[in-house]
């Protein structure tokens, strides 16, 4: 029997977004012998990343309590930790585990986990532009030294659309949602021109009617789809069928069984989502065992239905959506967008087919760079020039062993990187919400310590709909 690999003398993690921030804790709650760990961040304080850096009370999580610890060895956790606040520490359980709670708070709570689990840790202030044989390289020269690298740089900023180059300074243009746009907002019968109807659209919508205003908000995306809300749904034990490994179906096949259940739970009017729902255990399994000819087919032909069904938003968010559309105050477009250019003060935005919209503020929500190549990332693009790190056979992410390290240019795993989270949308698919990223951060704290140090214990797969 070999010996497991000593644990790393100096560990350096790359983003402290939640995959950063619970791969460091991980290790440090799991480590049998002294590490040196460094987590290198900037722009955000180090925990809450983009999604929970947010400052509005408005924006909810997207999954009930229940389905939101930061472990998945300890599934109450976070319900538990609810309880040592004044405003839940009364709730009935059954209220408690159900309830969609402030991402502000979900924000403190991994920021509490900080403080508790790594107070031996030193955290950089920086930009890291590079890796070599000495370490990380940050953007004013300094060298952090480091055996073990883990990347975590969570998701990139738009790919900018057609036209985009000549608007980096005009007033009605946002190239990046994630920045503040607060002080850019119109006057009340003003117009705003939202590219995208996602999660990021979501959250624009919400904040503007917590505001009160109520000038008129385009919506353009090529479905025109907006994402569905949480359900209450029912007991459904026929799917998956018994005997049959949907991973071993093949994409055609999977579709059509798939959509045969959906149509039976709405024969018995009960919503379809549950079959989205009981398939999260085997996506990531399915995903791995389709061809690359498969994976092309379901991110152009079903890939955007799945994702308003299987990233739902909460009851609540989604009436006042609804709202906004009954009165008149939202429309949504369904068009490919072919340009954006400046009409004065305003900005235009064309759309296939002829029809121009033009807003006082433009927002690009269509969603993160996916296209790995294409990164905007001086870090990664200095790795892949080096052939330190190669993209997927998708080109959504870097190629990766079982155990998350890095495959190199030349086929080989890296000696020292690792990565975790949206990196790996074209190993996993799945690859961006709390349920799979704690999964990610336990196994890669377990790859750096050089041995799993304990049976992780398997989880009942917690259905995100409320039966």
């Amino acid at each position: 029997m070999s010996t497991p690999p000593a644990t790393p003398q100096s560990i350096v993690i790359v983003g402290g977004g939640f995959s950063g921030l619970m791969t460091a804790v991980n290790v440090m709650r799991l480590a049998r012998r002294t590490v040196r760990l460094t987590i290198i961040n900037g722009q955000r304080p180090t925990g809450r990343g983009v999604a929970y850096s947010t400052r509005r009370a408005e924006h909810l999580l997207n999954v009930a309590a229940r389905n939101m610890s930061a472990f998945p060895d300890i599934p109450d956790h976070f319900v538990n930790w609810l309880r040592t606040r004044t405003e839940y520490d009364t709730l009935p359980e059954h209220e408690l585990r159900e309830r969609f709670i402030p991402r502000l708070v979900y924000g403190d709570y991994l920021r509490s986990l900080m403080h508790h689990y790594l107070s031996a840790a030193e955290f950089v202030d920086g930009e890291a532009v590079d890796v070599d044989e000495r370490g990380v390289i940050l953007s004013n020269g300094r060298v952090i030294e480091a055996d073990r690298v883990v990347l975590a740089s969570g998701n990139e900023a738009p790919a900018p659309l057609p036209g985009a180059e000549a608007l980096t300074d005009h007033p009605g243009w946002l190239g990046n949602p994630w920045l503040d746009w607060l002080g850019r907002l119109p006057a009340s019968d003003g117009s705003i021109v939202l590219l995208g109807t996602g999660l990021t659209t979501v959250d624009s919508l919400i904040t503007l009617r917590s505001l009160g205003w109520y000038g008129r908000v385009h919506a353009i995306s090529r479905h025109g789809w907006l994402p569905q809300s949480h359900f209450r749904g029912i007991e459904y034990p026929d799917f998956p069928p018994e005997g049959v490994d949907l991973a071993e179906l093949g994409l055609e096949r999977l579709v059509k069984l798939v959509e045969g259940h959906c149509n039976r739970l709405r024969d018995m009017g009960a919503n379809p989502g549950i079959i989205v729902d009981k398939m999260r255990a085997h996506t990531q399994r399915i995903w791995q065992k389709l061809t690359l000819e498969e994976r092309l087919s379901f991110a152009k032909h079903h890939a955007a239905k799945w994702n308003i069904i299987r990233h739902r938003i909460a009851p609540e968010i989604h009436a006042q959506i609804t709202t906004m559309q009954l009165t008149g105050q939202l429309q949504v477009h369904a068009a490919n967008i072919e340009k954006v250019s400046a009409a004065d003060q305003r900005v235009e935005v064309q759309l296939c087919g002829g029809k121009t919209i033009t807003g006082d503020l433009v927002i690009n929500a269509t969603g993160p760079q996916t296209r790995f190549t294409a990164t905007s990332s001086g870090l990664l693009q200095n790795l892949l020039r080096r052939g330190s790190v190669s993209p997927d056979d998708m080109d959504m992410g870097v190629r990766i062993t079982p155990g998350h390290t890095i495959v190199d240019g030349e086929g080989k795993p890296s000696p020292s990187l690792l990565a975790i989270g949206p990196l790996l949308r074209g190993t996993y698919w799945e690859t961006i919400a709390v349920p799979e990223l704690r999964g990610q951060a336990r196994r890669v704290a377990e790859t750096l310590l050089g041995e799993t140090t304990e049976p992780t214990i398997e989880q009942k797969v917690m259905m995100e709909y409320m039966i």
